[in-house]
């Protein structure tokens, strides 16, 4: 009978080509296993004395039960001794150094786990990776790192949610008497636009009228004042003309007084309506309005924030195989 080589399949195996599997039929050779978010462990499956025997690291396991757990992961005779001698894997980053008196805090605890995994992750990205090895460790330690920021983000929430739940409970019991207040007070404040805008129209009428008279008593006072002039320069001691010089200078004074205060009538008065705090007048608000979409986006379109509206909409866009004008579809592989 030809010579059945034991070694058959786990060497088959670690040339790429793993099967047939079958459930309680274990295949000697060595592989690695582990419990998920744990290191790997070696195992290592033999055939001795009629029967089958199996380690997983340093302990003894059933072949059969261990067997459908690492049959799919085979490694080299020389990666089981490394392993089992305590020298980790080549595709592995090493655990970090932070022993086992890790704080109770899970926020002090994480912040120690990072900080270990940070130095080595920086340190090995000092060097282009040159080998599969590398770029697996690589690979593992982007899993690690994330597995930290998911946990981060999990017990950030646990921690948040009390606040989150009390901060909605507050903000419902508030809610009606801060919005519908607000709401019906923005109302009434429309409600008396209109008024106030007619108002604002008497007022513009008032103040045109008022302006025509303080031009025309400002023409009278200065025609009185160009008057008492002429008679002063007349330097005539005549009873009669002295009179009537004090008389044209008590006119003059008194159309000035008429033009300052038709002046001060004609100055614009805003519509308004209530009273000392509760006073409501029209204001002024500026707003645009699109006479000219085109021109307008042109006249915008070096600004941060339509570049980045625009380049979210164009990747949006060549995610979905549509390619506008102005925008090519392009692709690159990264690291996912």
């Amino acid at each position: 009978m030809a010579e059945v080589n034991v070694w058959a399949w786990w060497l088959n195996a670690l040339a790429g080509t793993i099967g047939p599997i079958h459930d309680g039929d274990p295949q000697q050779g060595y592989y690695r296993t582990r419990f998920k978010d744990k290191p790997w462990e070696p195992v290592a499956i033999w055939f001795e004395d009629g029967k089958w025997h199996a380690m997983r690291g340093d302990r003894q396991v059933d072949a059969s039960d261990i067997w459908t757990w690492c049959c799919r992961n085979p490694i080299t005779y020389e990666a089981y001794n490394k392993a089992i001698e305590g020298a980790g894997w080549d595709d592995e980053p090493e655990a970090p150094a932070i022993g086992h008196n890790l704080p109770t805090d899970p926020f002090e605890a994480l912040q120690v786990e990072f900080a270990a995994e940070r130095e080595q992750a920086e340190a090995f990205m000092k060097k282009p990776i040159t080998t599969q090895a590398e770029a697996d460790r690589a690979a593992i330690w982007s899993k690690r790192l994330s597995t930290i920021a998911k946990k981060a983000t999990d017990l950030h929430k646990v921690e948040k949610q009390p606040h989150l739940d009390a901060g909605r409970n507050v903000d419902n019991k508030w809610r009606e008497l801060k919005e519908e207040p607000d709401a019906i007070s923005k109302k009434l404040k429309r409600h008396m636009d209109a008024f106030l805008q007619e108002e604002a129209q008497k007022e513009r009428e008032r103040q045109a009228a008022a302006r025509a008279e303080a031009d025309r008593i400002q023409r009278e006072a200065d025609a009185a004042r160009v008057a008492v002039e002429k008679a002063a320069a007349k330097n005539d001691n005549d009873a009669a003309a002295v009179a009537a010089q004090n008389n044209a200078i008590a006119e003059a004074e008194r159309l000035a007084q008429l033009a300052a205060q038709a002046e001060r009538d004609a100055q614009a008065r805003n519509a308004s309506a209530g009273r000392t705090g509760a006073k409501v007048s029209l204001r002024t608000f500026v707003f645009a309005e699109i006479t000219d979409f085109d021109a307008l986006l042109m006249a915008l379109k070096d600004r941060a924030e339509i570049k980045e509206v625009v380049e979210t909409l164009a990747n949006r866009a060549a995610r979905s195989g549509v390619e506008l004008a102005g925008m090519a579809i392009r692709s690159e592989q990264r690291a996912a």
